[in-house]
């Protein structure tokens, strides 16, 4: 089943149901456009036999990013670059590929790093709760209703323009935390305008963005969203929630839906959850897909924690239709080809010694960059796995310089380009 096509609501049909799930990859080259590196990294999953591509987040505002070397696609961006990423999952070695590259937008909100010296916009004025490590992240203001019009354009503006650039699609982003998530949540969300209150209100935003991208943006250009399963959070957005989301999500004519859960303070995407439940170790959320199958009418792909063959195909046996692998083709981007050539690997992240959740989980995403980075080279002459807190230390230092270099671009651009 793994290899089968399968053609989605747009018309647009994918060689296979294995999916390269997003990953952040911090690796945007001046002007927050993407590096040689980047296109490097897309054109070797593609050549590694991934139907599907999903970029790591895109930023939809050059002031809100999820962290530094992120990339934005807005009206200051070089759009030969992105003409150049858009391209280079199409030929490899003089030859076609057949992967279709979708841009991931997203928009922080709250969850923005406070070293990048911008300030943070929520739905409500609730800073994120890390304990000790709070203060890496701004405080946000809540939005005004200027500022949500202000979303809504930005995320339109970078879907045109992706489209422009020749990206098979989009992706919106309402999952992990970011500004859509933080919506849905109660626990972020405390409104009591049209935007706030009843589920219904607190849908509002991506239920307005995914309807003005699927009706503005040309058949045959993917449309999906990200939609957390649940937050793992006990009062946060419910798998009856999702559920109820789906259900208004199904006459807007969306290409598939992504679930996933969990957020910075919960990171369920990555194994742990904060509402006492216990994940599975591999496809953390198909028990959520099977519940919320019975409401979706388009496609669900499910993410989290795939990195054996039969568990992909024990994905797609219980109705789900595509399979979103992230870490596992960090480790091995031609994943795809080896399984169909029948060799059974399974790559997985080495055990990282932290006992701290939040240290922990920025050990993964450190060793998870560096795998990206060096796709096709040795690793450094230190290891690693011997150094796991020598890796977390390069890793915040190169985000630094990284942040560094973000601030210098804001200050010599002028906020007049940004606003």
């Amino acid at each position: 089943m793994l290899f089968e096509s399968l053609l989605l609501p747009s018309g647009v049909q994918l060689q296979n149901r294995l999916v390269k799930a997003a990953m952040e990859e911090n690796m945007a080259g001046s002007g927050q456009n993407p590096s040689d590196d980047l296109i490097q990294l897309y054109q070797g999953w593609a050549q590694g036999g991934t139907g599907l591509l999903i970029s790591g987040n895109v930023m939809v505002s050059r002031t809100a990013l999820t962290g530094p070397g992120g990339v934005v696609l807005d009206v200051y961006s070089d759009m030969a670059r992105f003409k150049r990423w858009a391209q280079s999952v199409q030929t490899g070695t003089g030859q076609p590929l057949g992967s279709k590259l979708i841009l991931q937008l997203n928009h922080p909100g709250r969850q923005l790093p406070s070293n990048l010296g911008q300030p943070a916009l929520a739905p409500s004025a609730i800073a994120l709760d890390l304990g000790k490590f709070s203060k890496m992240f701004v405080q946000p203001r809540a939005m005004t209703l200027d500022d949500i019009e202000q979303v809504k354009t930005q995320f339109l503006t970078s879907a045109r323009l992706a489209q422009q650039a020749g990206f098979s699609g989009v992706q919106i982003h309402a999952a992990h935390g970011y500004l859509l998530s933080q919506f849905l949540s109660p626990l972020v969300n405390q409104r009591t305008d049209a935007y706030g209150g009843s589920l219904e209100n607190r849908a509002r935003l991506l239920l307005d963005i995914a309807r003005t991208l699927r009706s503005e943006l040309p058949q045959g250009f993917i449309v999906s969203v990200k939609l957390n399963s649940a937050d793992f959070q006990r009062g946060g957005f419910s798998a009856e929630d999702a559920k109820q989301v789906l259900h208004w999500l199904n006459p807007l004519g969306l290409d598939f839906v992504e679930l996933s859960g969990g957020s910075y303070e919960a990171p369920a995407m990555q194994g742990d959850s904060r509402d006492g439940r216990t994940l599975a170790r591999e496809a953390y959320f198909l028990e959520f897909a099977q519940e919320l199958q019975q409401a979706a009418q388009m496609p669900l792909m499910v993410t989290g924690g795939i990195r054996r063959r039969e568990v992909a195909e024990q994905v797609l046996q219980s109705g789900v239709s595509l399979v979103g692998i992230a870490t596992a083709l960090a480790l091995q981007p031609d994943l795809p080809k080896r399984w169909q050539a029948g060799e059974p690997l399974a790559p997985e992240l080495p055990p990282l010694a932290f006992k701290q959740k939040p240290l922990k989980a920025l050990a993964a995403m450190a060793y998870t960059r560096l795998m990206l980075r060096r796709v096709g080279k040795p690793l450094p002459f230190w290891s690693p796995l011997r150094w796991p807190v020598l890796m977390l230390l390069a890793d915040q230092l190169r985000l630094k310089k990284l942040a560094k270099r973000y601030r210098r671009e804001m200050a010599d651009q002028g906020a007049s380009c940004c606003n």
